[in-house]
């Protein structure tokens, strides 16, 4: 029986070996390419340390509670119990699951919101802009698109819907949006979607897809259980770039009301 200790021994070492070409890649340009030394040298070792057990511990984590954790909330929330129906009587309807789409909402909402990934970006863009972008509303804007999209995502799986009537339409929409959309805020828009698909909302997602592809009646894992990553990387976009243009005509009609 493998114990925890050598669970994790072997997990450091695969992280390690996931690490060791980007800190090749790095040192290899510093001292090959730009052939400069490299700079506090054991400050970097430290940092690499730092980062091999952060990220094992991660995943050590992800393996013990957060995988778990999601497909267990996605199971409660569809049994025939809590959902109050007799599968063997009446046939399943996406109304029934109401909780589980809020619960999805709430759990996409809350972890974006605790991204650390989109806090430095949101950071970044409100220094560089001045103060005229706002990081707090970025973050929520991009909050509230996930809760969206994650909620949208729970629901095709319930109904069995095809993951890219949603991903086409959703697209369509972004690139109207673009075409009106401040042209300062575009490029940040599409990156907040990639922002939304990193340490924290990942798991967690992943996890609820899977698990509620387990538990609803008719739905494959495989087939059903993946695609929450996609909505949760889209809507964000559509969300940013409303909040965008929303300000704009207000910006607009404030100036045009003082003048």
């Amino acid at each position: 029986m493998i114990t925890w200790s050598q669970h994790f021994l072997m997990a450091l070492l695969s992280t390690c070996r996931d690490i060791l070409p980007i800190a090749a890649i790095i040192i290899g340009f510093q001292l090959l390419i730009i052939r400069r030394p490299l700079p506090h040298p054991k400050k970097t070792l430290i940092g690499f340390i730092y980062v091999l057990l952060g990220i094992t511990f991660f995943l050590e984590g992800l393996d013990m509670a957060l995988f778990p954790l999601g497909k267990l909330m996605a199971s409660q929330l569809t049994t025939p119990e809590f959902l109050g129906i007799d599968i063997s009587k009446q046939a399943i309807v996406w109304q029934s699951y109401v909780w589980v789409y809020v619960f999805a909402a709430s759990i996409g909402f809350a972890t974006t919101l605790a991204e650390p990934s989109l806090l430095a970006v949101a950071l970044k863009a409100e220094q560089i802009s001045g103060g005229t972008i706002h990081a707090f509303g970025l973050r929520i804007a991009v909050s509230i698109g996930v809760a969206f999209g994650i909620a949208l995502g729970a629901f095709r799986i319930v109904t069995g819907t095809e993951l890219y009537y949603y991903i086409v339409v959703g697209y369509v929409i972004v690139l109207i949006q673009t075409l009106f959309a401040p042209k300062q805020i575009i490029g940040l828009a599409y990156d907040s979607g990639g922002v939304t698909t990193s340490t924290v909302t990942v798991p967690l997602v992943t996890a609820l897809g899977l698990g509620l592809a387990s538990t609803v009646p008719g739905r494959n894992p495989l087939l059903d259980g993946f695609g929450l990553i996609a909505f949760a990387s889209l809507f964000p976009i559509i969300a940013v770039l409303s909040y965008a243009q929303i300000a704009h005509w207000l910006n607009k009609d404030s100036r045009s009301t003082k003048s």
